[in-house]
């Protein structure tokens, strides 16, 4: 670790800019953008794209190369860095034994800081744990001073430099991947803020083409392809929402009673949970689903129920986290190799994720509640557990 806090002293000025370099592309309310308004739009892209796009304009529109001079930046190989850091590589040559360009291989380890792509313990983690802990009344378990204390880069036989944590620490690095799915569980995936999620990416979509936003050169691009263009998207925040409420537009009736509904608590309700074991739910299989619960002779229609999938995991999605970490002893503090559960504990768990979806019915006063009940107890009567990908499924009709 003294080695990679020497280097960074170094690099202070590329360090520090790094760090907040990652959020640049959020758009409005974060993940919800990117996560399910963005497919819901119809488009494939991903928020690391945007920081990395976020990052060359506002280079170019501060003139901010010749101030990096100043500071000691070399702006060609350090904004190459800078992105490299942010979204990982960026050359699509997949055979290159070394796949960055922006620090040569022997510097492997810094890209294992602000976000890592080779286990996920970087300082992005870190600091969301303590921001949502501290603003959720969540304690957070994890002590990141500690991971710091015992860190430090190792050279791994046929791997590189990496940055490797004492093999004592791994019960409290397996407490830090629990904590992250428990954040999930309690907040981030909780069912209603799932719900409100859903229902301003529903009111997005509803708006997307009536939202006008001037980019670049005077053209005009709508919320879902402001993405497109970086002078746009600066425009993008989360007053949309509020614009979108307080409008007068015809255009955006729709929209705006959906974001109404949600300031008056009137939600849609959940009237199902299922869980799906590791099955892998596509939107084609929900789209299937709606469908067919909406056949019940109910007068529902597909545009009645929304089915939200969710999964929970330890950061690695099926597999064990621990297994793509690094860990020395403190006999051979220079010799770092993978370590997994049976080394560590038999009371870990075998499973390291889970999904389930919810079903949520739109209208929700009692007799249109009762009938969506209703749906979904029979149309789980009809269809047989493979036919819905239900391996071991639970049915909780709420």
């Amino acid at each position: 670790m003294e080695e990679m806090l020497n280097l960074l002293q170094k690099q202070n000025n590329k360090s520090n800019f790094i760090l907040i370099s990652p959020h640049l592309g959020h758009g409005p309310f974060s993940h919800l953008f990117d996560g399910m308004f963005i497919p819901k739009a119809g488009k494939k892209w991903k928020h690391e794209k945007a920081s990395q796009d976020m990052f060359d304009h506002m280079v170019k529109c501060n003139a901010l190369e010749e101030k990096m001079k100043k500071y000691g930046l070399e702006p060609e190989q350090d904004m190459l860095f800078i992105k490299e850091m942010i979204g990982g590589r960026l050359d699509s040559n997949k055979q290159k034994e070394w796949p960055y360009e922006g620090r040569d291989k022997d510097k492997s380890f810094l890209y294992e800081i602000v976000a890592n792509k080779t286990n996920g313990i970087d300082v992005d983690k870190f600091d969301y744990f303590a921001r949502d802990c501290h603003h959720l009344g969540i304690q957070n378990h994890f002590d990141h001073h500690r991971f710091f204390k015992f860190a430090r880069v190792c050279e791994v036989e046929g791997g590189g430099k990496h940055i490797c944590s004492r093999d004592k620490e791994m019960h409290n690095l397996y407490a830090m991947f629990y904590a992250r799915c428990s954040f999930h569980r309690k907040a981030y995936q909780h069912k209603v803020n799932k719900l409100i999620e859903t229902m301003i990416s529903e009111a997005f979509v509803k708006a997307d083409k009536h939202i006008k936003i001037k980019g670049s050169g005077g053209k005009i691009f709508t919320l879902s392809t402001a993405i497109d263009d970086m002078e746009a998207y600066t425009k993008l925040t989360d007053r949309v929402f509020e614009d979108i409420l307080h409008s007068s537009s015809p255009e955006l009736e729709d929209a705006r009673k959906i974001l109404n509904r949600i300031i008056t608590r009137d939600l849609y309700k959940c009237v199902a949970k299922v869980e799906t074991g590791t099955a892998e739910i596509t939107k084609e299989v929900i789209q299937k689903w709606e469908d067919e619960l909406a056949k019940e002779p109910d007068r529902l229609t597909p545009d009645d129920f929304e089915v939200v999938t969710t999964s929970l995991d330890y950061g690695n999605k099926d597999e064990d986290p621990i297994s793509c970490v690094y860990f020395y002893s403190k006999n051979e503090p220079n010799k770092a190799s993978c370590c997994y559960s049976f080394q560590v504990s038999r009371l870990l768990p075998k499973n390291f994720s889970e999904k389930f979806i919810r079903i949520y019915c739109k209208t929700n006063d009692e007799n249109s509640l009762d009938v969506a009940k209703d749906c979904v107890r029979r149309w789980f009567r009809e269809y047989t557990i493979l036919e819905v990908i239900f391996i071991a499924g639970l049915l909780n009709i709420a």
